[in-house]
């Protein structure tokens, strides 16, 4: 029997070829699917829908109160003022009171003076990227007040996914890859679907994430499965598909991968192509049943076949510019060569 993701990367790969693009309603099922935030019984889906999106409601009271300051965890709160009453003369406590790790100049990681820096320094960072998401779609940026409200979701996500996942917390960049999942979601035709985007993008952006973490791991980036073994495998498959190539670029010109498809990698794609053809390059990723990184390698591979004769006539300069803004192509040509080197 066909399982239910082999039978939508065909359904996927057909649009791919032929250039047709999905409805939104069929984009957000796919995505859904997929990614498994939906089960693959349709029968469990509304039950499935109504416990996520009650559970993120739930992140939000928890994580979002306390971004800002006045968090219960840096004392201040009416559940501790009772018990340092004793230790509090014309209010101040008794230095003699004040534990290590709660002094501000303490550097120790479990400080919670630190701990606060380091969050409000990943706040800063989560605010400054949310503004510049897509600052040419309206659906993003803008005064008015639907894309100040986009603005906050995507921030609310971005921030309950950092106190979520202390180990990787918010790398720059994951706006672009949350971008195109909140775009689809909020533009659902169902208004009772789009009103729960922020809560469907944010489980769907938690699995997208889980295939791809060790390329935003900062302590696996030297190892196998870290960013540069990503970027290793990328030359491997250039060099197996078109080793002219490879050494024209690698050897000849000193143009390594990690100068331009570091990004194309740990950003999906995103900043290559125009948001249209990033969701259709889109379907193709999430169809892949293993994850989405063995077939963003090959399209990253396709995307260098395809100017080849650019690149093997240029030199060090010229090539480098060429790849980190790539020029406009044919999303449906790019995704049937690289669905050819299998």
């Amino acid at each position: 029997m066909v399982s239910l993701r082999g039978k939508m990367q065909s359904k996927v790969l057909l649009f791919a070829l032929f250039g047709h693009r999905l409805t939104l309603t069929v984009h957000v099922l796919v995505a859904q699917l997929l990614l498994g935030y939906l089960p693959k019984d349709r029968a469990l889906w509304e039950q499935e829908l109504a416990k996520k999106r009650s559970q993120y409601e739930a992140f939000k009271d928890e994580f979002l109160p306390n971004t800002v300051g006045g968090s219960s965890t840096t004392g201040g709160s009416e559940g501790h003022s009772d018990g340092n009453a004793e230790h509090v003369e014309h209010g101040f406590l008794d230095r003699s009171e004040i534990a290590q790790d709660d002094h501000p100049l303490s550097l120790g990681k479990t400080s919670q003076w630190n701990q606060f820096a380091e969050h409000s320094e990943m706040i800063e960072q989560v605010d400054r990227d949310v503004k510049r998401t897509h600052p040419d779609i309206h659906f993003f940026c803008g005064d008015s007040s639907f894309a100040k409200s986009n603005q906050d979701s995507l921030r609310n996500i971005l921030i309950i996914f950092a106190k979520l996942n202390a180990g990787i917390r918010y790398v720059q960049g994951m706006n672009e890859i949350l971008a195109p999942l909140f775009f689809v979601f909020r533009n659902d035709p169902d208004y009772k679907n789009a009103n729960f985007a922020e809560a469907d993008s944010f489980f769907c952006f938690v699995e997208l994430l889980s295939g791809l973490r060790d390329n935003f791991c900062q302590k696996l980036d030297n190892s196998v499965v870290g960013i540069r073994g990503t970027l290793s495998k990328l030359s491997q498959l250039l060099k197996k598909y078109d080793g002219e190539l490879q050494h024209h670029l690698e050897i000849t010109t000193e143009v390594n991968p990690q100068f331009y498809a570091f990004r194309w990698i740990t950003l999906l794609l995103t900043q290559e192509f125009n948001f249209a053809d990033i969701i259709h390059i889109w379907d193709t990723l999430l169809s892949d049943p293993d994850g989405p990184q063995e077939t963003l390698l090959r399209i990253c591979c396709a995307m260098l076949i395809l100017v080849r004769k650019r690149l093997l006539a240029g030199d060090f300069s010229s090539n480098l510019k060429l790849l980190q803004s790539y020029p406009p192509t044919n999303i449906g040509h790019l995704l049937y060569v690289a669905n050819k080197l299998q």
